[in-house]
């Protein structure tokens, strides 16, 4: 491999020798043959002719110094490597820039090499800074603006950094990245080695149980590293304390119980976890590399919520999301939390107006009733007066508000951060569904299992009682406005891999079936797994 990407300076200086110029010369005289192949092959009007432009049409890989040397030789390892961080393999024809490198003898071919290079850099450098795929063209709910840097961007990067450290600041420098790193590497280990073995049959197992099962479940226990080695037949309490730390690495009721749902999370081979593991890192790239000191998460997979200071979690919550259903699911992007609503009304978003409380009052106007209906001015509107049947969803002109109160859609708070896709995180009347494993069931928004708390945390940075204030104004029962002195970022996530705080790895359903589809993208795009399936 080393003889692959270690280009022989010697190549290049002799290459230079038989044009009668050196890079040097070309570099200093206008108008060289190597300036203009430079101009030639650079896309007019693009960042990489830009550069080029900027930097009197300098050569940056097929210098003749020990930099230019370095350099190529960093790049050629980086393109012929680029599975290490789960990115398309076989996007670059490394063998044949080599070739090229090796057979330029003219000064024009020097120019056309310098230009293959720096394309290649890019190409590389976008997708390892940025991600390899484009995250709209994969699901309508991955509405995330990714941070792309412009081929001119990437070239003065690289150019002023000390020797090719630019190279090693592609990646994300986040600590869910590296860890996500190490887990990957980890698993292709054990994929290539056959994975866990065998599976356990679905069924109910549990605490007291003993037979052929028992057994199949003990030993698969042992092979992931939840249970230590045994030859114990029986379900006991090891293997029960085994079980709960494995439902709770994978999002699951911690019951004990080896039932349907914990089984068939069980059964998921070394290489679904792989593929999990590397949508992940494709995902980590689409996140804004600066995340805040202070910001919210909230990772739709794993129904949670939390609030982070400088890297630690400081608060974590129950959340919903949207229901699986088409126009219902909850988004992907980040925004900034300006305010809190505290006794909030519920403005109804005009999709739910027409699909569901339209057909409601055009069976009976007093329909809904706790539901105010308004018109364009604000007014209350008399139901008995208006005759709903003449409209339909394209017409209707009204609109409807809940005013405040314990039974408001919204519950008692709502926290806002402004967005074209009318989503916030709220407080909700129907708290039973907190306990449920999988909640997904809102329209959309995310609601909070301890909302009052999430504010305290918020307010703690602004109020010297944080509790009192919040419950002072509560208590008015009058819809107010409270802004945060410091706006917070708010990242809308969705990752069903990911390393909790204390290093462990944790797995969470494909709820939205998004995951699968970024996965068959990035195979689709030469992302692939090592040859044994285990």
């Amino acid at each position: 491999m080393r003889a692959l990407y270690q280009l022989p300076k010697s190549l290049i200086v002799a290459a230079c020798i038989t044009a009668s110029a050196s890079v040097a010369s070309a570099q200093s005289a206008p108008g060289t043959a190597f300036q203009m192949a430079v101009a030639e092959f650079a896309p007019a009007g693009s960042g990489l002719a830009e550069f080029y432009r900027t930097n009197a049409f300098a050569p940056i890989w097929v210098g003749d110094t020990p930099e230019h040397e370095a350099r190529r030789a960093r790049l050629i390892k980086a393109l012929s490597s680029t599975n290490l961080h789960g990115l398309p393999e076989g996007g670059f024809d490394v063998q044949s820039i080599v070739s090229k490198m090796q057979d330029a003898r003219s000064l024009r071919d020097l120019g056309a090499v310098e230009i293959e290079l720096s394309k290649a850099f890019v190409s590389y450098a976008s997708d390892l800074y940025s991600g390899a795929l484009r995250p709209a063209q994969i699901d309508d709910g991955l509405v995330r603006t990714v941070s792309r840097r412009s081929a001119n961007d990437h070239l003065q990067g690289l150019l002023t950094a000390e020797g090719d450290a630019y190279f090693d600041l592609l990646a994300p420098q986040s600590t869910q990245y590296r860890a996500l790193m190490k887990q990957k590497i980890a698993l292709e280990a054990l994929v290539n080695q056959g994975g866990w073995g065998a599976g356990v049959p679905v069924g109910k197992l549990e605490y007291g149980d003993t037979g052929s099962n028992v057994i199949k479940l003990r030993n698969r226990l042992i092979a992931m590293g939840y249970l230590s080695p045994t030859a114990s037949p029986e379900f006991d309490e090891a293997m029960l304390a085994a079980v709960k730390d494995f439902q709770q690495a994978h999002g699951l009721a911690t019951d004990g119980v080896a039932g349907e749902g914990t089984i068939t999370e069980l059964n998921r081979t070394a290489s679904e976890r792989l593929k999990a593991v590397y949508v992940a890192l494709e995902r980590e790239r689409w996140l804004p590399r600066e995340r805040g000191e202070r910001h919210i998460l909230v990772n739709q997979a794993d129904f949670s919520a939390k609030i982070v200071d400088d890297g630690r979690i400081t608060f974590e919550t129950r959340a919903v999301i949207g229901k699986n259903v088409h126009d219902r699911r909850s988004p992907e992007f980040s925004d900034e939390m300006e305010h809190m609503v505290i006794n909030p009304s519920w403005y109804v978003p005009r999709s739910i107006i027409t699909k569901e409380y339209l057909p409601k009052l055009q069976s009976n106007p007093n329909a809904v009733g706790h539901i105010q209906i308004t018109d364009r001015n604000g007014r209350l509107v008399n139901r008995g007066a208006v005759d709903f049947t003449q409209f339909n969803t394209r017409d209707f002109p009204f609109a409807m508000r809940q005013p405040p109160s314990k039974s408001n859609a919204l519950g008692l708070v709502k926290f806002m951060f402004p967005n074209k896709y009318n989503i916030y995180l709220h407080d909700t009347p129907q708290k039973s569904l907190f306990a449920r494993e999988t909640r997904a069931f809102s329209h959309g928004c995310i609601r909070l299992a301890q909302p009052f708390e999430f504010a305290y945390a918020l307010l703690a940075k602004q109020e010297e009682d944080p509790r009192a204030f919040f419950h002072r104004i509560l208590a008015s029962g009058k819809e107010t406005t409270v802004p945060l002195e410091q706006n917070v970022p708010v990242h809308l996530i969705y990752r069903t891999a990911y390393i909790g705080p204390k290093g462990e790895v944790q797995y969470r359903r494909d709820v939205y079936d998004r995951d699968r589809k970024i996965w068959d993208a990035l195979q689709k795009a030469g992302v692939a797994l090592p040859d044994v399936q285990g």
